[in-house]
C-alpha cells in the first residue's frame, strides 16, 4: 500500500492545494483545483484497488506544450499565478525565488530543463515532495487520472542526455502516451546545472 499523507496534506495544510482554491483568482483556476481535489477523494474513497502497486495516482500536465504525466505522490502541492521574484544568472531554466510557509524555494522551468522552447512564462507550479525544496513551472494543468501500473509502457531517459534526464517511463492513457517526469531525477538535474550534488533527505536530517 502506498503512504499518500504528504499527499493528503498537500490538500489540507498550510499553502496546500485546498487552500490555494480558496485564495486564487475566481474562475476556471479555482474549479480545476477543487476537481481536482474532488478527484483525488473520491479515488481513495474506492475500494483497496486505488492504493495497491496496480494503480498509480498521476498530475497530467503540459510543459512547452508537450504532454506529460508527474507521480502525485513526489509533489506536495499545486499553485497557480505564485509570485517569482526573477534571479539574474546564466541559467535560463531558473526562473527564481519563491516563498512558501516562511521557506524561500527555487524554481525551475520544467519545458527549459526538457530542452523545449519557452515562449511563456508559467502560470503553474508543482512543489516536490522531499529534500532539498525545489518549485517546477509548467504551462498547463490538465488533471488528475489514476492510471494501470501496467500501462507504463517503456522506461525513458538515456543517461548523458539532459534534455530527457528527468523521464522515467511512458504511460498510456486516453488521449494519448505521455512521458512520466520523475520528480527525484529532476531534483538531481537542477542541482547539477547549479554545479553540485543535493543532499538526500537522511543526510539532511543529521
Amino acid at each position: 500500500m502506498t503512504d499518500c499523507t504528504g499527499v493528503s496534506e498537500a490538500f489540507a495544510g498550510p499553502g496546500g492545494w485546498a487552500q490555494q482554491a480558496l485564495t486564487a483568482p475566481a474562475g476556471s483556476v479555482i474549479r480545476r483545483l477543487r476537481a481536482l481535489r474532488e478527484d483525488f477523494d473520491q479515488s481513495f474513497a474506492e475500494p483497496a484497488r486505488s492504493h495497491d502497486e496496480e494503480h498509480l495516482e498521476l498530475l497530467t500536465i503540459r510543459a512547452g506544450g508537450r504532454p506529460y504525466a508527474i507521480r502525485l505522490s513526489q509533489t506536495s502541492g499545486v499553485h497557480p499565478d505564485r509570485p517569482v521574484t526573477a534571479l539574474p544568472g546564466p541559467m535560463p531554466a531558473l526562473l527564481g525565488l519563491a516563498g512558501f510557509a516562511g521557506a524561500v524555494v527555487p524554481v525551475y522551468d520544467l519545458a527549459a530543463l526538457l530542452g523545449h522552447p519557452v515562449p511563456d512564462v508559467p502560470r503553474w507550479l508543482v512543489l516536490a515532495a522531499g529534500s532539498p525544496l525545489l518549485g517546477l513551472a509548467f504551462h498547463e494543468l490538465d488533471g488528475h487520472v489514476r492510471a494501470v501500473t501496467a500501462d507504463i509502457i517503456r522506461e525513458s531517459g538515456d543517461e548523458g542526455d539532459t534534455r530527457t534526464g528527468s523521464l522515467r517511463g511512458l504511460v498510456d492513457l486516453p488521449g494519448g502516451s505521455r512521458p512520466i517526469i520523475d520528480i527525484p531525477a529532476t531534483r538531481v538535474t537542477v542541482h547539477g546545472l547549479a554545479g553540485h550534488t543535493p543532499a538526500t533527505d537522511e543526510e539532511n536530517a543529521s
